[in-house]
């Protein structure tokens, strides 16, 4: 038996903001606490989405300081401006950073405590302040799931959040709101679709209907996104990476994830590296050793990937054809391949506290295998080369 987890109304395609307003209207709701990042409060973007508002006459008001790795503290203000101004519920804007803040905004209020206190699976007792979650970029999936990410800036750790009481009410994805994406973070984005699909179909928790889903993501991302790196304004393309990233959440969001995360979100509590970069570099390494124990669960995706899958063709061979599409798609949209490039230094790369965290981080259960401390460093050490 699984359960399926959905928000219950989903904008998806071409032009669908444009019933943002009569479906935020339909909520009832009063006053909205409207989070989103600086980039965005300055864009022309931001501007398309409030109009909207406006002539609903929906009442907001703006929180813009959502950091690209958002903190404990962009989500203790948004708490405290949402209070102050009696918000009854909560529209996000943006890509994962406003996604995951405003969730954990949205927990907090309803539920009280710190961030800290919501940490790991289902933690929370009340549903959190309904939340319309508008996305802005085609990787996350944060606008369609239960999962949340929050930086402890204390202890320099992202905190993994699953909690089905965070589901957003209404999701948007609109690829016009896309089309002026830099292609960095259009390839970033993409490649954490990629990534979000592809754990899903490795994990144990996988199962048919996810299993689906995930295989048809990763069928349209590895034609589609090389197009919409390549030129951002092609409609068709981001209109096709906005159907993956939908089915790429709906199935992670109910199969789960894998070490390719728990070891992201290491790298990006530490040294605020890009959260899709890191994804994509440490994915044909992560997959490479889950071929070892789990060989049989790359045959559907390399499929997917575009391999003449026989009964002729061999488990391992599958899993080799997967590592390998990987680095291929990876270096066409121009992801770097080693931590040098990004400026790190090997011999400042703290091996010891990255690898115990990424151990206890929620995603490494939803791995096929349980790597020790001396394999996540193995693991690790493999970003340098």
């Amino acid at each position: 038996m699984a359960t399926f987890y959905v928000p219950a109304i989903n904008l998806i395609g071409k032009g669908c903001i444009k019933d943002l307003g009569s479906n935020v209207k339909d909520l009832g709701y009063k006053k909205a606490l409207f989070v989103t990042d600086n980039f965005l409060a300055k864009s022309d973007m931001i501007d398309v989405v409030l109009a909207k508002l406006d002539n609903a006459a929906i009442d907001y008001v703006i929180y813009a300081d959502v950091d690209p790795n958002p903190t404990c503290k962009n989500v203790n203000e948004g708490v405290a401006m949402a209070q102050a101004e009696n918000c009854d519920f909560i529209i996000s804007f943006g890509g994962g950073s406003p996604q995951d803040a405003a969730s954990a905004i949205s927990i907090i209020l309803t539920n009280g405590g710190k961030p800290q206190d919501y940490e790991g699976l289902h933690k929370s007792a009340k549903a959190g302040l309904p939340v319309v979650a508008i996305n802005t970029t085609a990787g996350t999936s944060a606008e369609i799931t239960i999962n949340y990410v929050i930086t402890d800036e204390d202890r320099k750790v992202k905190m993994v959040m699953v909690d089905k009481n965070s589901l957003a009410k209404i999701s948007v994805n609109d690829p016009e709101l896309m089309l002026t994406m830099p292609k960095s973070l259009t390839a970033a984005t993409g490649m954490d679709a990629l990534t979000h699909a592809i754990e899903s179909m490795v994990t144990p928790g996988a199962y048919a209907v996810t299993e689906v889903l995930a295989a048809g993501a990763i069928e349209l991302i590895r034609e589609y996104l090389p197009k919409a790196v390549e030129n951002g304004t092609d409609l068709d393309a981001r209109d096709k990476m906005v159907n993956a990233i939908f089915l790429g959440g709906m199935a992670f969001n109910n199969a789960g994830l894998g070490y390719v995360h728990s070891m992201a979100h290491q790298l990006g509590a530490v040294y605020h590296l890009p959260h899709g970069v890191c994804c994509a570099m440490l994915l044909p390494i992560v997959e490479a050793e889950n071929a070892k124990f789990a060989p049989e669960r790359f045959r559907k995706v390399a499929k997917a990937l575009g391999m003449a899958v026989t009964a002729e063709v061999s488990d391992q061979a599958c899993a080799d054809y997967t590592v390998e599409e990987i680095k291929r798609l990876s270096k066409v949209v121009g992801i770097p391949t080693s931590l040098n490039e990004l400026g790190i230094k090997e011999e400042e790369f703290d091996y010891d506290y990255l690898s115990k965290n990424a151990m206890i981080d929620a995603c490494a259960p939803g791995n096929p295998f349980t790597p020790t401390l001396e394999e996540t460093i193995a693991m690790y050490k493999k970003l340098f080369q």
